[in-house]
């Protein structure tokens, strides 16, 4: 059964060498998330350390699905907004691991990261994902509604310039 909690700093930190093999492996698959291919683990190592800082100063809230022991997947909500933005926060990186995938692990993190966003304050969340891909179909049998579409806003992590679908959430 998978356990999904808000990561400290100092689990952050120990987390990395996991969270580095989920990011390389969602890259590596496809996932456009802001990284090229190929991307490997040590490539993933500095982003990771940059993400716990930010969970150390309260600016990013980091959720992480363990199995067995194992963080194998995470979703992050961006809290410290800009002053007159106190109330909205952004969900970044939703990531589960390939041979993670099927179990329900992307609903259990999202509930969660929505539910502590909520009890922080927060009523409203924002997120854009690439449209047209696996990730863009779940958000809106998670609630999310739509917003709408910027063309050739990101590359794929192969290559290519893709669209990004926005979506937004009121969680309180």
């Amino acid at each position: 059964m998978p356990t999904i909690r808000l990561l400290s700093a100092a689990e952050a930190h120990a987390a990395i060498p996991d969270l580095c093999e989920v990011l390389a492996d969602c890259v590596n698959g496809g996932a456009s998330v802001g990284f090229m291919q190929p991307y490997t683990s040590a490539d993933a190592e500095p982003y990771w350390r940059g993400v716990a800082e930010a969970a150390a100063d309260g600016a990013t809230l980091l959720f992480g699905a363990e199995v067995d022991g194992k963080i194998v997947g995470t979703v992050q909500v961006g809290a410290a907004q800009m002053p007159n933005q106190p109330h909205r926060g952004d969900l970044k990186k939703l990531l589960v691991h390939r041979s993670a995938r099927g179990h329900g692990l992307a609903r259990l993190l999202m509930d969660m990261a929505e539910r502590e966003a909520a009890r922080r304050g927060k009523t409203i969340l924002v997120l854009d994902t690439a449209t047209g891909s696996d990730a863009e179909a779940i958000y809106p049998r998670l609630g999310w509604e739509r917003v709408g579409v910027i063309p050739d806003y990101a590359l794929w992590p192969e290559g290519g310039l893709c669209a990004t679908t926005f979506f937004y959430k009121r969680v309180a």
